[in-house]
Formats: C-alpha cells, structure tokens, sequence
C-alpha cells in the first residue's frame, strides 16, 4: 500500500531527507536517532514524535521512496507509445535510480542491508506497488499472451522480479541496463508473437 507522502508535515520530510544524508554517508548502524535529530535540525522529541525508532524512519523512506518513484512513472507513462517504452519508464524509476543513487553513498551496502533488516515488510509492498503496475502495462496484451500460456498477473510478477535481482547483482550500470534490455524484448516479443 501507497501512503500518500504528500500528507507528510514538513518536520517528517526535513528528517526523512536528513535521514538519506546521515544513512549514505554513515551508514544506518552507525547514525544514531540524536545525530539523526540534529542533522535534520529538530529536538530529538521532535524525531521521536515522528518516529519511534531508526526503523520506522527507513519504513517511511522506503514508503517514500517507492510514492515518488510511482508518481515518475505514472508521468512517463502518459507519454509512452509502445510497450517497451512503458517498460523502459517503469525500469529506470524501479531499478537504474536506485542503483544510481545507491552508486554514490559509500556506506551503500549497510542502508541495503539496514532496509532489509527494518523494512521487509515495506520492500514487499514496495514490490508489489511496481508489479501492479507492470500487470495494468501488460492488460492489454492478454490476449496475445495467452498465446503464449503467459497471463499478465505472472509475467509481471517475473518481470518485477528479474528487473530487481538485476540491479542487486549487475557489476556497473552499463550492465543493468543491458539486462533491462533484454528483459524489455523478451517482453515485446512475447506479445507480437
């Protein structure tokens, strides 16, 4: 589920940006909720009255993180013609900007590995957001993926699924966004067959 981010106050936005600073160039084990308050320049009874722990905060991040990405994608997606611009809108904001941002932080892996202990939950809601999405992309190709025993409930999930394992495991970007590719016409040709 989408929390609307735009109900946020100012104060858990101020904190939730300081957040991103603190963790990427700290890492999320070593940035501590009062370093956190004072980055963000609130009272640590501000921070805790927004959220109770370090947790929470990469919760709310990750909850933002996958509105704002939604909220480019459903953008593109006005303007996308094909399926494989759709899907090359959908992969840049769910996988190449992650892994661009994640490129610059030095503690990278420990906010990856801080959102995988806190944020299970959330990734999994995240995910399924993107898979709706690839699902609605894919609706109008029913037909001519049941041609091919494909039906667009599957082959998002899949699709959602290979695009993620190959931003965890591409060695560069240029990588990635090769395996996107394919990913991307393997996709197409499924519908044109």
């Amino acid at each position: 589920m989408i929390v609307n981010m735009s109900s946020m106050t100012n104060t858990e936005k101020e904190i939730l940006d300081a957040a991103v600073r603190m963790f990427s160039r700290y890492g999320v084990k070593r940035t501590s909720m009062a370093e956190l308050a004072q980055e963000a320049g609130v009272s640590r009874q501000t921070l805790y009255n927004a959220f109770r722990n370090k947790d929470d905060v990469l919760k709310a991040l990750i909850r933002s993180f996958t509105a704002d990405a939604v909220g480019e994608i459903e953008a593109g997606l006005v303007t996308a013609r094909t399926l494989g611009d759709e899907l090359e809108v959908i992969f840049d904001r769910m996988c190449v900007a992650g892994f661009d941002l994640v490129a610059t932080m030095p503690n990278a892996q420990d906010l990856i590995d801080g959102f995988n202990d806190a944020g299970k939950e959330e990734l999994e809601a995240s995910a399924e957001t993107f898979r709706k999405i690839i699902e609605r992309v894919f609706a109008p190709y029913a037909e001519s993926l049941a041609k091919a025993e494909l039906n667009p409930a599957d082959l998002s999930e899949f699709v959602q699924r290979s695009a993620k394992a190959a931003s965890r495991t591409a060695r560069d970007r240029e990588n990635l966004v090769r395996r996107l590719q394919t990913l991307k016409h393997l996709c197409v040709a499924a519908v044109v067959r």
